[in-house]
C-alpha cells in the first residue's frame, strides 16, 4: 500500500510523483537560488576601485581559494571513506543521501566564500565613492544575501532529492500489511532500515562538512587574527588591518574561509538537521505508536512529514521578500542596524503567517481523534504554534545574546572599564560576564521546550527547532554581511584611503559583530531542540534497549550504562574545546613567530619602505589549521560509533544526553565571553570609556588590556562556539544512523551481557 494512495484528492500524486504542495517547495528552491544567482552577478558588476584596492583584493581571494580547495581535497577523502562504510554497514541509500548532503552543503560553502571575495572590495570602493552608510550597507547586504539564499535553496535542494528518489521512486513510503512502514534489509548485516536512516544520512552529509568548515576555518581566522593582534596591537602599536603586518592579509582571508564558508555551512547543517529531525520522529512516532495505522492514519502522518519541508519553503518565500526590501528601497538611512533588522521581521513575517495558513490547509481535513492520537493537543494549528514558539524563542535568545555582547550595555562597558586596571582583569570581568549570560538563554530553551512538547509531544519540539530556522536565508544573509564588511575595512586600511571611509566599513562592522552573536543564539537553541528530537528518534531505533512495561521509551538516568555514558558524554564538548583551543593557539604561535621575524629581520618594513611577505602568513595559517582540524572533527565522529559497538546504545543514549546539556551551557558561555571581548575592545576605540582616548596618555596601555581580552575570545567566539553545536548535532545523527547495526552488534552483547544493566 502506497502513503500517497490514501491521501485527501487535493494531495494527489501529479504525473511527475509530485503533489501539488511540494511544488511549494520547488518552486521555494528556484526562488532561492535563482535570486542568489542574481545578486552574485549583479555584486559582480560593480567597481573594485583602484589598482592597490584590486591588487589586495586578489591577494585575499586567492589565499581563500587555496585554503578552501586544499580543506575540500582533505573533507572528499575523509567524506568518501563514511559514504562507503554507510553504504556497506548500514543501507546504500544512506551512502548515497550522504553525499547528496555532503555537496549540497560543499556548494553553498564555496558560493559564499566566493562572492565575499569579490563584494568585499566593492563594498570599500562603494564608501569611498559615495561616502554614504546607507549605499555602502546595500552592497555589503546583496554580497551577504547570495550566501544566505544559498544555504536554504541548496538545504532544500538536497532535501528534496533525497525525499523523491528514496521516499517515492525507492518504495521507502510504503506500508506494509500490518500497517507499518516498509523497511529493507542490508545485505552485509542482515539489519533491517527504513527511511528515517536514509534521511539522517543526509543530515549526516551536511554535518560533515559544516564540522570541518567550521573547525577548519575557524583554525584559520583565529590562528591568523591572533597573529595580527598580538604583535602589530600590542607589540608595535600599529592599527589593525595595517599594511605593514604581514598578517593582515592572511587575517582578512580568514574572515572569507572561518565567517562566511564556515557560518554558511553551520547553519545549512542546523537548518536541515531541523527539518530532517521532525520528519524523521514523524516517521518513527507513526512505526513505533500500536495501531499507528489506525488511530494516526496513513493520510495525517504523511502531512507530519510534508509539513516541515513545506513550512522551511514558505520560510524561503519570505525571506526572499524580506531580503529584497533593502535591496529595493531606494534610500537606505545611516541606521544599518535598523535597516537588517527589518529585513529579519519581514522574513520573520511572512513565514509566521504563511505557516498558520500552511498548517490549517494541510491538517485542516483530519480528525481530532487522529491529531489528538498523534499528540497534537491544539488540533490543526498545533505544528504551526509550535514553530511560532521556536520563532519567539530564538528571538529571545538573541535579544539575550545582543545584551551580554553589544557595547550599548552595562556587560560589555564593564569589561571596557576594567581593562583600564590590565589584562587579568578583563579576562576575569570577560568570563564572569560569559557565565551569567547562560541562564537566561537556558530559561527560555526550557520554557520553549515544554511548551513545544505541551503543543505537540516530541514532533512539536522539533517544529520549534525548524520554526527558529525556518528564516535561515535572511539570518545568514545579515550575518554573512559582518566579515564582508570587516574585510571591506582591511582593504580600506591597506590601501591608505582616507578615514571617514574605515569609519563607515567599521560602523557596518560593528553592527555584523551584534548580529552574528544574535545568531548564534538561533544557532545553539535550534541545536538543543533538534537534538532532543532526533535523540528521541534514537530511542525509538533502539526500542528494544528502551523499552519499558507500562512505561514505554524510557531513558533511565540511573541505570548504570547510561549513567556512566551521561557523565562521559558531558566531558566530551569539554574535550572538544580544548583541542580546538591549543590547535588555534598551536597556530597562532607559528604565526606569531613569523610576524615577529619579519619586523626583526627587515625593519624596512615599519616604516612603510617595503612591503610584507604575506603569503608566508596565509601558508602558516593554511598549513597549520588543515593539519589541525583532522583530529578534533574525527573524535566527534568516532567517539559514539566506537561506544556504541563496545558498550551498546544504552551507553550512547547517556553520550547523547550529557553531552547535549554540557555543550549548550558552553557555547553560549563562549559565544556571549568572545563576542563581549571584542566588542569591549571596539568601544574603547571608540572613545566610550571615559578618560581614556586615543592619542592620550595611558590609552596603550588600556587598549592593549583590551586587546589580550579579544584575542583570548578570538577562538571561543569564532571556533569553539559555533563547532559545538555541530557536534552535539553530528553525534546525534551519527548515532541515529548507526544504532541499527550496533544495537545487536556490541561487545556486551556478543558477550552475552546485554541484560547487565537491565
Amino acid at each position: 500500500m502506497d502513503l500517497l494512495d490514501v491521501i485527501p484528492p487535493v494531495f494527489e500524486r501529479s504525473a511527475l510523483g509530485l503533489n501539488l504542495l511540494t511544488i511549494i517547495v520547488m518552486f521555494a528552491v528556484v526562488l532561492g537560488l535563482g535570486y542568489a544567482a542574481l545578486n552574485f552577478f549583479l555584486t559582480k558588476k560593480l567597481k573594485e576601485g583602484n589598482e592597490r584596492m584590486q591588487h589586495i583584493a586578489a591577494k585575499i581571494r586567492e589565499g581563500a581559494n587555496a585554503f578552501i580547495f586544499y580543506e575540500y581535497k582533505i573533507v572528499a577523502i575523509i567524506g568518501a571513506a563514511v559514504a562507503v562504510i554507510l553504504a556497506l554497514f548500514i543501507a546504500w541509500e544512506a551512502g548515497v543521501a550522504f553525499v547528496i548532503g555532503a555537496v549540497m552543503s560543499a556548494t553553498a560553502g564555496f558560493i559564499g566564500m566566493k562572492i565575499a571575495t569579490y563584494a568585499n572590495v566593492r563594498v570599500t570602493n562603494a564608501a569611498n565613492e559615495t561616502r554614504n552608510i546607507g549605499k555602502t550597507l546595500k552592497v555589503a547586504f546583496r554580497g551577504g544575501s547570495v550566501m544566505g539564499l544559498c544555504v536554504a535553496g541548496f538545504a532544500l535542494l538536497g532535501a528534496i532529492l533525497v525525499y523523491c528518489l528514496f521516499g517515492w521512486a525507492g518504495g521507502m513510503l510504503t506500508l506494509t500489511e500490518a500497517g507499518e512502514i516498509a523497511e529493507h534489509v542490508n545485505p552485509i548485516t542482515q539489519q533491517s532500515y527504513n527511511l528515517s536512516i536514509i534521511l539522517s544520512g543526509y543530515a549526516l552529509g551536511c554535518s560533515i562538512i559544516a564540522l570541518f568548515n567550521r573547525v577548519g576555518g575557524g583554525i584559520y581566522t583565529k590562528a591568523a587574527d591572533m597573529g595580527a593582534d598580538l604583535v602589530g596591537k600590542t607589540e608595535v602599536h600599529i592599527p589593525e588591518d595595517d599594511p605593514r603586518n604581514p598578517a593582515t592579509i592572511a587575517d582578512n582571508v580568514g574572515d572569507n574561509v572561518g565567517d562566511v564558508a564556515g557560518l554558511g555551512a553551520d547553519l545549512l547543517e542546523s537548518y536541515v538537521g531541523a527539518i530532517m529531525s521532525t520528519v524523521i520522529l514523524a516517521l518513527e512516532l507513526f512505526n513505533n505508536t500500536a495501531g499507528a495505522y489506525l488511530s494516526i492514519g496513513v493520510s495525517l502522518l504523511q502531512k507530519m512529514i510534508l509539513f516541515p519541508l513545506i513550512f522551511a519553503g514558505i520560510g524561503l518565500i519570505g525571506c526572499a521578500a524580506g531580503i529584497s526590501y533593502p535591496l529595493l528601497k531606494p534610500n537606505l538611512s545611516d541606521n544599518p542596524h535598523m535597516e537588517l533588522n527589518l529585513a529579519t521581521w519581514i522574513s520573520a513575517g511572512v513565514t509566521v503567517v504563511g505557516g498558520c495558513l500552511l498548517a490549517v490547509f494541510l491538517f485542516g481535513g483530519e480528525s481530532a481523534a487522529a491529531l489528538g492520537a498523534a499528540g497534537l493537543n491544539l488540533g490543526v494549528v498545533s505544528p504551526w504554534v509550535a514553530a511560532a514558539v521556536g520563532i519567539i524563542a530564538g528571538i529571545v535568545i538573541g535579544i539575550i545574546s545582543e545584551y551580554y555582547t553589544s557595547y550599548d550595555h552595562n556587560p560589555t562597558k564593564g569589561i571596557a572599564r576594567a581593562s583600564k586596571e590590565g589584562p587579568a582583569l578583563t579576562i576575569t570581568q570577560g568570563m564572569a560576564t560569559g557565565m551569567i549570560s547562560t541562564m537566561l538563554p537556558v530559561v527560555v530553551l526550557g520554557v520553549a521546550i515544554f511548551a513545544c512538547y505541551a503543543i505537540g509531544g516530541m514532533y512539536g519540539v522539533g517544529c520549534g527547532a525548524m520554526g527558529m530556522l525556518s528564516f535561515v536565508a535572511a539570518t545568514v544573509s545579515v550575518d554573512t554581511y559582518g566579515p564582508i564588511s570587516d574585510n571591506a575595512g582591511g582593504i580600506a586600511e591597506m590601501s591608505m584611503l582616507d578615514e571617514e571611509v574605515r569609519d563607515i566599513t567599521d560602523t557596518l562592522d560593528s553592527v555584523g559583530n551584534t548580529t552574528a552573536a544574535i545568531g548564534k543564539g538561533f544557532a545553539i537553541g535550534s541545536a538543543a531542540l533538534a537534538t532532543m528530537s532526533m535523540m528521541s528518534s534514537y530511542l525509538y531505533a533502539a526500542a528494544d534497549t528502551f523499552l519499558q512495561d507500562g512505561l514505554g521509551l524510557v531513558l533511565n538516568i540511573i541505570r548504570g550504562d547510561i549513567i556512566v555514558g551521561a557523565i562521559v558524554g558531558a566531558a566530551i564538548p569539554f574535550l572538544f574545546s580544548g583541542m580546538l583551543i591549543k590547535a588555534v593557539a598551536k597556530a597562532a604561535e607559528q604565526m606569531v613567530e613569523e610576524v615577529r621575524r619579519q619586523f626583526r629581520e627587515n625593519p624596512k618594513i615599519l616604516t612603510g619602505e617595503e612591503d610584507p611577505d604575506s603569503t608566508k602568513c596565509v601558508t602558516i595559517s593554511s598549513q597549520g589549521a588543515l593539519k589541525q582540524m583532522i583530529v578534533p572533527s574525527i573524535v566527534a565522529i568516532a567517539i559514539p560509533v566506537v561506544c556504541g559497538f563496545v558498550f551498546g546504545p544504552g551507553f550512547v543514549g547517556g553520550i547523547l544526553i550529557g553531552a547535549t546539556l554540557s555543550a549548550i551551557m558552553l557555547a553560549i558561555y563562549t559565544g556571549n565571553a568572545g563576542g563581549a571581548w571584542d566588542n569591549a575592545k571596539k568601544f574603547i576605540e571608540k572613545g566610550g570609556v571615559e578618560g581614556v582616548r586615543k592619542g592620550e596618555e595611558g590609552y596603550d596601555s588600556v587598549h592593549d588590556a583590551a586587546v589580550v581580552g579579544d584575542t583570548v575570545g578570538d577562538p571561543l567566539k569564532d571556533t569553539v562556539g559555533p563547532s559545538l553545536d555541530i557536534l552535539i548535532k553530528i553525534m546525534s545523527t551519527v548515532s541515529l544512523v548507526c544504532v541499527v547495526v550496533f544495537e545487536n552488534f556490541n561487545l556486551l552483547h556478543l558477550c552475552g551481557l546485554e541484560n547487565l544493566f537491565a
